[in-house]
């Protein structure tokens, strides 16, 4: 019985994967053929960009004056607190900035997408659009991804931004240092590949969390219920996602880079 429950939890997973694979690979394929909707396009990118910015800026701010405190705390007992800023800036743009964006975008909008298009698939509104024939995954799929690329390209470099200010708000004010040697600090050690580790990461985050919300919402069954359950299967699974590919693509660059 338990190794009948295995085997069928490791079709289920198999399968999955493959779905999910042709599926994003095809969403992706779609943008380079016609035709293209670029007002979905458009409006998808001021839904994501535009509606998670506060998330974005508050959350940038208060991990970048964790960071400047928990830093200082630590370089004090080494009488190497004129690296504060040094610290904060590099760990905002090489990582938190861009795994922290990731992450509540994800959770903004991963669950949104899978809302969306699974109350669209159980009140049978794909179905109508194929018969009208257009193609569903073209013009709501397609748009969604490559919004949640290109705005949290945007969102990561403004959650950066904020992470160091944040960092230099809690220096000068609270932790009463010189702000002009942080921002010195800040500005002067960072380096080429450090900017392009940060720029390259939220490129696969955003794929990851537009295709992760949108498969799980195309998949829905189940009626209203089933709604809930892909809204918090994409939330979790991309969240997960963004985490392990992070991994990976920080061994990849620290390999490249060093």
């Amino acid at each position: 019985m338990a190794l009948n429950t295995i085997d069928r939890t490791a079709r289920q997973l198999v399968l999955t994967v493959q779905d999910y694979s042709i599926f994003a690979w095809n969403a992706l394929l779609n943008f380079f053929r016609p035709p293209i909707y670029w007002t979905d396009f458009l409006m998808q990118s001021d839904i994501i960009g535009v509606g998670s910015l506060s998330i974005v800026v508050l959350s940038g701010i208060s991990t970048g004056g964790v960071l400047a405190l928990q830093s200082a705390a630590t370089l004090s007992a080494f009488g190497a607190t004129a690296v504060t800023g040094q610290f904060v800036s590099l760990t905002m743009i090489r990582e938190l900035g861009p795994v922290l964006t990731g992450v509540m975008v994800s959770g903004r909008n991963a669950s949104s997408m899978a809302s969306e298009l699974g109350s669209m698939v159980v009140t049978e509104q794909i179905d109508a659009m194929r018969a009208l024939g257009v193609d569903p995954l073209r013009k709501l799929v397609t748009p969604r991804i490559f919004a949640s690329i290109a705005m949290l390209f945007f969102l990561t470099i403004v959650a950066d931004a904020c992470g160091i200010i944040g960092g230099g708000a809690v220096t000068v004010f609270m932790n009463h240092q010189n702000g002009t040697q942080y921002f010195n600090m800040a500005w002067e050690h960072l380096r080429g590949p450090d900017i392009i580790q940060g720029l390259i990461k939220p490129l696969f985050f955003g794929y990851i969390l537009g295709s992760i919300g949108c498969f799980y919402g195309m998949r829905t069954t189940g009626g209203t219920q089933g709604v809930g359950r892909s809204t918090i299967q994409a939330v979790v699974i991309s969240s997960v996602l963004i985490i392990f590919v992070d991994f990976l693509i920080t061994h990849v660059l620290l390999t490249i880079f060093t």
